[in-house]
Order: C-alpha cells, then structure tokens, then sequence
C-alpha cells in the first residue's frame, strides 16, 4: 500500500472549490492573512507564540527566491517577512530550502527549526539535488545562522528530509527526527543538537527485523512529564502502518504501539501528526487512515483516519473515526496532531472532509471522544483550503491555524478562530527547579501586581505588555502560576511542575 504524504499533496492540488454557507456551532472564525507568494506561500506547519506577542511561522515555498519563508504576523494580521530561504547564492541553496515545520523559541530568545531540503550536503541516491536538509538558527530581527547540514556523515547515517520541527529539553539541547535514511537504510532517525550545532543520531529506525520499531518519523517530538520523548511513525510496525514510540534522551526506544492490531485497521493507521501529552497524563493524537469508517469519495478503502488516546505504557483506545456523518461533514484524513486548549478540550484540523466543499474543516472533541465541527473550510470566501498543520492556542485565547492553499491569493492562510475562551498566562518552560529563571507569556500584562506559584509568592519583572520575566520561588509547589493584573487574575494553561 503506498504511503500517502500530505505535506506533498497539499503542496502540489490547488483546487478550487464552490463555496456553500453551512450553519455551525456559535464561534468566529476570520482569515487573518492570505499569502501572496511574495510573502510566503503553502503554510504547512503550526504558528508558535512568541515572547513578543506575534506569532512566527514558515512556509515551505513562495518568498523572493521561491523556496520558503520564515514571517512573523501579529493577532490583528500585520505580517512581516523575516527570511527568505535559499539567499546565499547559488542553485544549492546552502541555508536551507522547503521548511515544512514550524519553529520553536528556546531560552535564549530565538528560534530554531529545521528545513525539508538545502543544505551544504546533497546526495542523489537518498535526497534531492538541492540538498539534505538542515537545522536552523533565527532571531527575533531575522539573522539566520545554519547550526547543520544534513547527510554530512558516509551514507546519509545521520539522516536526511527532515519533515518534523525541534523540541528543546529539560537539558536546554534540542531533539527531533529526520523523516529518512539512517544507519539502517531509509528508515529515518531521532537526533540530539546542541544549541552550537553539534548533532548526536541517537537512534536510526528499522533497527529490528521487518522495520518491527517504526520508520518514516515525519512528527515532532515531545518530552513529557517523565523526561522521555514521545512520537510516531508513519510506517514500519508489524503491519507496517505506523507507531508510538517512546525514546530516553539517552537514546534507548521502545515500540508503545503497532497500529493495525485490529482487523481491519479500525485502531488507525499511518500517524503523521504529534502527540499531545493531557492534563490527565495520557497522550493523544491522529492517524491518516484506518478507523471504523469508510468512504470512497472522500477517503481510500483503508479508512478516513481516526484520533486516539494512548497511556504511557501503550494502552490504546480509539475515541473517534472520521466520516462517522453523511457525506464526511465531519471531516477525513487528520494530518496534524491536537492541541489541548483552557476548557480541556482538544482542538485540530483535517485536510479533507466538510461536504460539499470537501477541503478540510476544523473541530473539537471532548476527552471522552465527543466530535463537533466548528468550521468548514470553503464556506466563507477566502477562508482557505487544506489546513495540514495543528493548531496554537494563544494567550489571548483564540485558537490560530494556517492554511495550505486558498485564501485570496490561493497561496494559503493564517486563521484564528474564537471558541469563547478567555485569556491565560503560558509558562516557558513549564517545569523547574527552585531559582530557575522562567518566562510567562500573556496579553495585557503591564501593570500587573502579583505572581504566584501555586499560592506561593515570587519576585518578578513586567518587561512589556506580553512578557513577564520571574524564578520559581523558595516553597513552591507544583500547581498553577497565577498573574494578577488590573483586568483580572489570569491563571496557566497547564500547571507549574516544580522539580526537585
């Protein structure tokens, strides 16, 4: 069965679809930005909040030289353009070319990600003519520094295309995967980079027979409450569609899950999104194909993709299978992982699905597995179709998305959608030690007057109307960070957890 790819397909149909009004549940949602190739075109990765207040992205093609971009664009759509790839000159495109993930900011203030191809290195047999890939430096005004270059070691063994963005630990290095090659062909890896540039392959896939640990890593990781880092796999497996798998920072993996279990796939197949690690401790996240449900127009025989709730120790459960309404209103095919947002609901998108207009919609579902759609795309004039990349809660409580095409220019989109949830304070990191520097991202900060750990006091700096500087207090406990402001007591997302 050949593996579908989304960030492939989105990048390649522009379809033009009727636009029909479908009456929805009570929320907003308003197109903040249409690309127009000049700035950027085919968003296929998640927004991230910024200490500043605006919110980062890339898009994997358009800019001045067609290759992608990195912008910044703030809740009321003022967009500005920080890079655009592929500037040092030359067909090799040496800084990088095609990101296909989002960015992350670490601890010291800027950015850092990853792109699809470019690079110093390039090797026909396992990537493009344009290069393998590369890690990627930027700050806050634009200067970009390339930290490494894929396929620089005999045989590609620290891998190549990396489709997934970083994710920097509890030890301040970054980790990710590299959706290809390997140490073991073209299975794909999970590496460690420190924030000057020196990367360590902690594992290459298809370490066991059969590819039985996985292959294709194509999303993030994440490291949860335990230390460990959690992902997916897009192939590979017993049945050779997709795990969950759980890897130390030391390097050690363990297969959690093997989807396919089931006859007839109705657990899922091929994960192509991150998980999201709950409030309750479980991971969430979705398959492409498989679940109970079947469609031909608007999804293969294999099945119109699930979301799924699975413990630490690889219990798995299926919560919904898409196309479970006539027509697939609902939605197909989920290619991004979830966010958990305030109310404690999970939000995300599809790429498909949302009859008639059949490009994509957006939804919540409940911890329990309650489905409702909250937008179909196409239903509004230049809302944008084939939303690939998760969801940002913003602390102003509106939920952000990106669109892969459509929009005025059919170049794609930045959207929010309002749900009716409030403002929150978010916590960089969200766990500590006693002393240790944090930061807390909020809207309308400046004059506030408090700030708690969990009810224990701390001594802190407003630094602008977005930013509060502090450091986890003597006697805190894990809990809720807490700001008082002169417009209310805002309160953390996800508790504080306070390390030993």
């Amino acid at each position: 069965m050949g593996k579908p790819n989304w960030w492939k397909t989105a990048c390649a149909v522009f379809l033009l679809c009727a636009a029909t009004a479908i009456a929805l549940p009570a929320q907003t949602f308003t197109t903040v930005h249409s690309f127009d190739k000049t700035d950027g075109a085919n968003p296929l990765a998640a927004l991230v909040q910024a200490t500043n207040g605006a919110l980062l992205g890339t898009t994997q093609s358009g800019g001045a030289n067609h290759f992608g971009t990195i912008f910044r664009i703030t809740p009321s759509g003022t967009l500005t353009k920080l890079y655009d790839f592929c500037s040092q000159g030359g067909s090799s495109c040496t800084d990088g070319s095609s990101p296909k993930a989002g960015l992350v900011q670490a601890t010291d203030e800027n950015f850092y990600g990853t792109t699809f191809s470019g690079g110093a290195n390039n090797n026909n047999e396992f990537c493009s003519s344009t290069g393998c890939g590369t890690i990627f430096k930027i700050t806050p005004s634009g200067t970009l520094t390339t930290l490494y270059s894929f396929c620089a070691q005999s045989g590609c063994t620290d891998g190549t295309e990396p489709i997934a963005g970083l994710v920097q630990a509890t030890d301040g290095n970054f980790y990710g995967t590299t959706g290809r090659v390997g140490a073991n062909g073209l299975g794909g890896t999970v590496f460690m980079i420190t924030p000057g540039g020196t990367l360590t392959t902690l594992y290459s896939f298809c370490s066991q027979s059969g590819c039985a640990d996985g292959k294709f890593p194509e999303a993030a990781l994440i490291q949860a409450t335990d230390g460990n880092f959690y992902g997916t796999t897009d192939g590979g497996g017993v049945n050779d569609m997709g795990t969950v798998f759980k890897i130390t920072p030391g390097g050690t993996l363990t297969t959690l899950y093997r989807f396919c279990a089931q006859s007839g796939c109705t657990d899922g197949e091929l994960p192509q999104g991150a998980l999201v690690q709950a409030a309750d401790g479980n991971f969430y996240g979705t398959t492409f194909s498989g679940g109970a449900n079947h469609n031909n127009n608007f999804c293969d025989s294999a099945g119109c993709g699930t979301i799924f709730k699975i413990t630490p120790s690889g219990m798995l459960a299926t919560l919904y299978s898409f196309c479970a309404q006539s027509g697939c209103t609902d939605g197909t095919e989920p290619v991004a992982g979830l966010v958990q947002a305030t109310d404690g609901n999970f939000y995300g998108t599809t790429p498909n699905g949302g009859s008639p207009t059949d490009v994509g919609t957006v939804f919540n579902i409940t911890p329990s597995g309650t489905l409702t759609t909250l937008h179909i795309l196409g239903s509004q004039s230049g809302d944008g179709f084939f939303p690939v990349a998760a969801l940002v809660q913003d602390t102003d409580g509106n939920l952000y998305g990106t669109t892969s095409s459509g929009g005025a220019n059919g170049d794609g989109t930045v959207f929010s959608l309002s749900v009716s949830l409030g403002p929150f304070v978010e916590t960089q990191r969200t766990f500590g030690k006693v002393g240790m520097a944090v930061k807390i991202l909020g809207t309308n900060l400046t004059g506030a007057t408090s700030v708690s750990f969990n009810g224990t006091a701390a001594t802190f700096t407003v630094v602008s109307s977005s930013l509060i500087t502090t450091s986890v207090p003597s006697g805190a406990t894990t809990g809720t960070v807490q700001v008082v402001t002169p417009s209310g007591t805002l309160s953390s997302n996800v508790p504080f957890r306070v390390l030993p």
